[in-house]
């Protein structure tokens, strides 16, 4: 079983912001796989399904960004899974928009949501996808507002499919895989 986390902010004050792609990317897989992501667990909103014969858990986390660790941890220690089970998919400001950047461990780049994942868990040794928000045009513009703003959904509608075709193709074909892929896009 895999675990594939998008991060995001819960409400819908938050629903069309960058800060919140991970939460789109889950959306869209859970669409194109037909899977209900609605079920409350672990600080999460849950759904299964099945990539080829391989079973996986989309989450949500509930918990707001920065403590997105708390969630992840709860589910990786309900199913009893490891850190190599778990997917997450979140924004990255030093990517331009809609590149995508898959790697199986790193730090955080300064991404509050997985440096609460790694304090939790004690390692920086799963795999993430990184997906391109780009930084803010304005130049004294405050970060946290940049990754709080709206996007155009036609500004990364292609980014969010794939998203959500390297992420199956993560849990399908593997890592390496993958990574061969998508990142040269």
């Amino acid at each position: 079983m895999k675990v594939v986390v998008g991060l995001g902010n819960p409400g819908r004050q938050y629903a069309a912001t960058r800060h919140n792609i991970g939460f789109m990317v889950i959306d869209r897989l859970a669409r194109e796989l037909n899977v209900a992501v609605n079920k409350k667990m672990c600080n999460s909103l849950v759904g299964q399904g099945l990539i080829d014969r391989e079973k996986i858990m989309l989450a949500m986390p509930q918990t707001f960004m920065n403590l997105s660790g708390q969630a992840v941890g709860a589910l990786l220690n309900w199913y009893k899974l490891n850190p190599s089970d778990l997917v997450v998919v979140y924004d990255d400001l030093d990517l331009p928009t809609g590149i995508l950047r898959i790697r199986p461990s790193g730090g955080s780049g300064g991404h509050k949501g997985m440096l609460s994942i790694m304090g939790v868990l004690g390692t920086e040794n799963f795999t993430r996808v990184r997906v391109g928000i780009g930084r803010p045009e304005v130049v004294d513009m405050e970060t946290a507002d940049y990754v709080l703003s709206r996007l155009d959904p036609k500004e990364i509608e292609e980014a969010l499919k794939t998203a959500a075709g390297a992420v199956a193709c993560i849990v399908r074909d593997g890592l390496e895989k993958a990574m061969n892929l998508y990142n040269r896009r």
